[in-house]
């Protein structure tokens, strides 16, 4: 079976620092595989590469067997690669559906015939994607009115609309509440099993990273340390010593019982 995604030797500095050191690793189909780190440990420099923000120093990296490297980011979305951020951004004063609508006319190719038709394009479509997310009951709102959590669906919504094979998450979670990322990751992990999307995913909260992983690595100074499952990723002396702090026991791990929760910081 092809991977969905297939990272080899990819690698990125910046003067005399290695920010991404001879990294290589492989995503699974319909797997959810975490990539986590301590601060600087190479993360976004890896994602930002992935999708062609950044242009990599040298490696490899194939989607479903075919390179990838270098294409610019709207090449690599238009191939089936999503991307979700840190940091939502969205068009404020226009409506949910609406900013839904204004991704599906970008994957459609209808940018130049968009106005004056564009609230009647891909409409239907555009709240399948919502209802899919939970926000139907919200698609008439103003994005400026949503609350926080709501946007992050809402940026999973648009994240989907290009159809994608492979979808990468910066931080999902980041800036929500605690059950609001337990519901937002089951969300995730429900659009895995029913649209067939591979994930890979950054994430500081742990309660996230063992709840939900499929596996896990671990990336520190630009090097992968430690991959495997959520399990053995947690109890790896390595991973303990140089990131999650030796003897720190971590929350419910997929298929395991919960454990007082900790996360690791910026």
């Amino acid at each position: 079976m092809t991977d969905a995604l297939e990272v080899r030797d990819l690698a990125k500095a910046f003067g005399g620092v290695k920010a991404v050191d001879g990294v290589s690793f492989a995503l699974r189909e319909r797997e959810m595989l975490a990539l986590i780190g301590p601060n600087g440990a190479g993360k976004s420099t890896c994602f930002n590469m992935l999708n062609g923000q950044l242009k990599p120093d040298g490696g490899s990296i194939r989607l479903f067997g075919a390179e990838i490297l270098g294409l610019p980011p709207r090449k690599v979305w238009r191939l089936g690669v999503g991307r979700t951020f840190q940091i939502t951004a969205t068009f404020t004063s226009m409506t949910v559906i609406e900013n839904v609508q204004m991704a599906l006319i970008s994957h459609h190719r209808r940018l130049r015939a968009m106005l004056p038709f564009a609230g009647a394009l891909y409409k239907d479509e555009a709240y399948d994607l919502l209802e899919l997310v939970g926000m139907e009951d919200q698609s008439g709102r103003a994005c400026g009115m949503l609350a926080y959590g709501d946007l992050k669906r809402m940026e999973l919504a648009i994240a989907l609309a290009n159809d994608p094979r492979v979808l990468l998450m910066d931080e999902p979670a980041a800036g929500m509440a605690p059950q609001e990322r337990v519901q937002l990751m089951e969300l995730v992990a429900r659009v895995v099993q029913s649209r067939g999307v591979s994930v890979l995913f950054t994430e500081h909260d742990m309660d996230v990273v063992f709840g939900h992983a499929d596996r896990v690595m671990v990336l520190d100074r630009g090097r992968l340390i430690v991959e495997g499952t959520p399990a053995e990723v947690r109890n790896n002396p390595d991973v303990q010593a140089v990131y999650l702090g030796t003897g720190a026991v971590y929350g419910k791990e997929k298929g395991a019982d919960a454990t007082p929760r900790a996360e690791a910081g910026e």
